[in-house]
């Protein structure tokens, strides 16, 4: 099976796990906190209990990484040349406040990069799928996949729109913002919870999404598959492209998404960096 071909199944096993989350989105499902804090409910084990025993079904020799199986020493982790990274339900914060903005998040990864992603919403079937190899595409339920694309520019009646998180934010962040409103006019800001907020660019609905706030690998694998499917790019604040190397944390150093080809890429760069030095 090809990686085109894998990528198809996944989001089978995706809409499978989003299924299992249903019963339980807004019916006042129990949430208990791990140790680093982040909730934890039925839904999240539901998903996750299904997507794990997709892909060993799927690929048995491929590990798999996940938020709710992440117990994995260093030294395994290091003898792995391909795995998924998964997160069977990002937003969950979003899922116990009743909104629709969580997904399914499935990445293959290969030597720390990006192989495909696949980006699903259970609540109404949408469903982004891509890698940088392959191209990107967005699904509705029951209907056929549409190629979609970065924008390079903003519409010539629109604004410069930033993706943001409701919920994270820093100094940093909203220093880098007002030094992006300088550089490009006016800001635009949409506020979406989970991996949304890359889909909302490969889509071509929004500019840009820097984040200088804490994630972990689970949260961004995925929709960074799909981004850069659809012609976009995701790098770190030296304007390095951002892997998934195995390292001892699995928390993300802070990074931006953006097209590949935006001609305001480097000024972008050249703030992120001014603000990580300052």
């Amino acid at each position: 099976m090809n990686d085109l071909q894998l990528m198809h199944e996944v989001v089978k096993l995706a809409h499978l796990a989003g299924e299992a989350i249903l019963p339980f989105w807004r019916a006042d499902v129990a949430v208990t906190n791990k140790a680093d804090d982040s909730p934890v409910t039925a839904a999240d084990l539901a998903a996750h209990r299904i997507i794990a025993d997709g892909l060993l079904a799927l690929a048995p020799q491929i590990p798999v990484l996940s938020e709710e199986d992440c117990n994995i020493s260093l030294v395994e982790r290091q003898g792995w040349s391909r795995w998924w990274l998964v997160d069977p339900l990002d937003g969950t914060k979003e899922f116990i406040a009743g909104s629709e903005e969580f997904t399914v998040n499935i990445a293959l990864i290969e030597n720390g990069v990006v192989v495909f992603g696949v980006v699903s919403m259970p609540t109404n079937g949408r469903c982004y799928l891509g890698g940088r190899q392959l191209g990107a595409w967005r699904a509705e339920a029951g209907e056929a996949a549409q190629p979609i694309q970065v924008r390079n520019a903003p519409p010539a009646e629109g604004r410069f729109t930033v993706v943001a998180s409701r919920r994270h934010s820093s100094p940093e962040q909203e220093a880098l913002l007002a030094g992006l409103g300088a550089a490009v006019g006016e800001l635009d800001l949409a506020n979406i919870g989970s991996s949304l907020k890359f889909c909302l660019l490969a889509e071509g609905s929004a500019d840009c999404y820097p984040r200088l706030a804490p994630t972990s690998q689970w949260d961004t694998a995925a929709a960074q598959g799909v981004l850069e499917g659809a012609g976009g790019e995701v790098i770190g604040l030296d304007g390095q492209p951002f892997t998934y190397p195995a390292r001892e944390s699995l928390l993300n150093p802070f990074f931006l998404a953006l097209p590949r080809a935006a001609a305001w890429r480097q000024a972008l760069i050249d703030l992120a960096c001014k603000e990580q030095n300052a």
